[in-house]
């Protein structure tokens, strides 16, 4: 489904969500906003000689910089409902695995489809992602119009030596074939600690620098990881990985529940982004990351949702209220994580998580127009004292109508420019059943 996209786009009288006061925290201003070539004109008052091929009234909207989701596995939407209140491991290996395994050619691409239908819904418009066929996800992004940095997972450990490398070979190639695709970027992605082991590592970090790309795992997600790492390296997972040269490039680390004093200082030292999770890793029984420790020391946090099947859903919005409110109850400080920050988190902090900081995350002039706006005619919007407490702590993400990467309108007052979604949802449900249903 195509659509002619409009050259300059104004948003006209809109409240928005822009950088202010010392610490770049978004605040509400009323202004005009203009699009022009797929990037951010103006944020101000209009000028009189912006001529726009597209109005959008803005009265009872408002814009924010599109949502990154700096942490998921989009085909595991078709594992969604399948594995719940179980423990990690035993959701890990003894159901999410074998489900995995019966996935073929051409799956995730519709799994894929089906996660960024519920993430432009909600008002994401770039996302961070490890998984296998990478192909089938590529071809989703480039179908959709999504932006995202994608990254297969490989892992050397219950394989042999010969299959370790064909898999980290297959991720180079990948990265080489797809990268000429508009709006993706990549990573490679050593899967985790207990996965991979330390000349893996190496090998991992050394493709890595020779792409000129960043990497992405989890890490410190369980108690018995850390467990486990300590009993076969005398080490936390941090400090294995130090070891191992991982921190060397940019990392993006997922999880960090069960981090150290020490595994802090060494993510401040390398400039680790730790994307932090809360909603899986409550729904696992992991506990939660030390984000307000982390913040404190220096280090850049993300927000990502993790994949369907340990979260059921890849609301953001959701993610973003879950984060403020599990950190004030986990902390005992009412002030801790306000929704200016987290609302910062949830977007400049992802973007520079995937090095994208300079181009998108925030609603300023030169940077790519990823926007989300959201009718504000909701009861639970109402009334409109503070416009950031109603998005972090009451917004559910059906309020989101119109969403734009590159200025393009991907999502335009609730209808899909580019998707069938009526035939991703029949397809995935197809899939899903032969996967999950033996």
């Amino acid at each position: 489904m195509e659509r002619s996209v409009a050259v300059k786009i104004l948003l006209e009288n809109i409240s928005a969500a822009v950088p202010g006061g010392e610490l770049g925290w978004p605040v509400i201003k009323q202004c005009d906003i203009g699009i022009e070539g797929g990037k951010i004109a103006f944020a101000g008052t209009a000028p009189d000689d912006f001529a726009p091929d597209k109005t959008i009234d803005g009265k009872d909207r408002l814009v924010i910089p599109g949502l990154v989701n700096a942490h998921t596995h989009t085909p595991m939407t078709l594992l969604r409902h399948r594995a719940d209140d179980l423990p990690f491991m035993a959701w890990l290996f003894g159901n999410i695995f074998p489900m995995e395994d019966r996935l073929r050619d051409g799956d995730c691409c519709w799994g894929t489809m089906l996660a960024i239908c519920e993430m432009l819904r909600s008002g994401t418009t770039c996302f961070n992602d490890m998984y296998m066929f990478l192909d089938d996800i590529a071809r989703a992004c480039a179908e959709s119009g999504m932006r995202a940095v994608l990254s297969r997972g490989v892992t050397s450990v219950s394989c042999g030596e010969a299959e370790a490398l064909a898999k980290l070979d297959t991720a180079e190639a990948e990265i080489k074939e797809y990268s000429k695709l508009d709006r993706l970027s990549f990573a490679m992605a050593p899967h985790a600690p207990y996965t991979c082991s330390p000349g893996y590592i190496r090998l991992i970090a050394e493709r890595a620098k020779a792409l000129g790309v960043g990497l992405h795992t989890h890490i410190s997600e369980s108690r018995d990881e850390n467990a486990q790492i300590a009993e076969q390296y005398g080490k936390t997972p941090f400090e294995y990985f130090e070891s191992a040269g991982l921190f060397e490039l940019p990392v993006v680390a997922a999880h960090c529940v069960h981090i150290t004093d020490s595994d802090i200082a060494i993510a401040a030292k390398y400039n680790v982004s730790v994307a932090t999770n809360p909603v899986s890793n409550l729904k696992l029984s992991n506990g939660a990351a030390p984000v307000k420790k982390l913040l404190a020391a220096g280090v850049n946090v993300a927000l990502g949702t993790d994949g369907a099947a340990s979260n059921n859903s890849l609301n953001m919005i959701r993610e973003l209220g879950c984060l403020c409110l599990v950190h004030k109850g986990w902390n005992e400080d009412a002030e801790c994580l306000p929704a200016a920050q987290g609302l910062h988190i949830a977007t400049m902090g992802g973007a520079k998580a995937l090095g994208l900081g300079d181009t998108i995350g925030s609603i300023e002039p030169g940077k790519k127009a990823d926007l989300a706006i959201l009718g504000l005619n909701h009861s639970h919007f109402t009334p409109r004292s503070s416009l950031l407490a109603a998005l972090c702590y009451g917004a559910q993400g059906n309020e989101v109508e119109t969403v734009l990467v590159d200025g393009e309108i991907l999502l335009e007052n609730g209808a899909f420019t580019k998707l069938d979604e009526e035939r991703v949802r029949f397809e995935a449900q197809r899939v899903a059943e032969r996967v999950c249903n033996v």
